[in-house]
């Protein structure tokens, strides 16, 4: 199996789509940003052009998954309020087996999603995670901007990628 099409099982993935779907019915109004597949592509896209730029040996399909899945357990915060970050990594090790990623990688991913709420993480792959999920989001024109409890240091003005 090529690498590129286990990204494809985690979006066609029965509990990929469950959880989605989950977001989407709980965000369903929602003026502040959304945790959508939209956004799950934007982190990803954002975060492949970092590791390219920065030349680090973390495979796109590795990138493509943590960032598909990171925040896949955002419904579980807003029904028993428990961390998106922790319910989305609990979430995503069992995508993971079931679309053949093996241990390491499974590992990798997790424990980048577990950590991606924080500015200081331990590998490459979770401080990427955490700046691509922050560049993601389009603050210069949101019509929440002033509503927003984000300090104006993690909102961002521009575009960078």
């Amino acid at each position: 199996m090529e690498k590129h099409d286990r990204i494809n099982l985690i979006l066609n993935h029965k509990n990929f789509k469950t959880y989605l779907l989950k977001n989407m019915e709980y965000e369903n109004g929602r003026k502040f940003c959304l945790h959508n597949l939209e956004h799950f592509l934007d982190v990803a896209r954002i975060a492949y052009i970092m590791v390219l730029e920065k030349n680090l040996a973390i495979k796109k399909d590795i990138i493509y998954a943590s960032a598909l899945l990171h925040d896949i357990g955002r419904w579980q915060q807003y029904e028993s309020g428990i961390s998106h970050s922790k319910a989305s990594s609990i979430l995503a090790a069992n995508i993971l087996k079931d679309c053949e990623f093996n241990d390491s990688e499974s590992t990798l991913i997790i424990e980048a999603i577990k950590s991606h709420g924080e500015a200081n993480t331990l590998s490459d792959l979770s401080a990427i995670l955490y700046k691509s999920d922050k560049l993601s989001r389009n603050c210069f024109n949101c019509s929440a901007y002033k509503e927003c409890n984000w300090s104006y240091n993690k909102k961002n003005s521009s575009i960078i990628y």
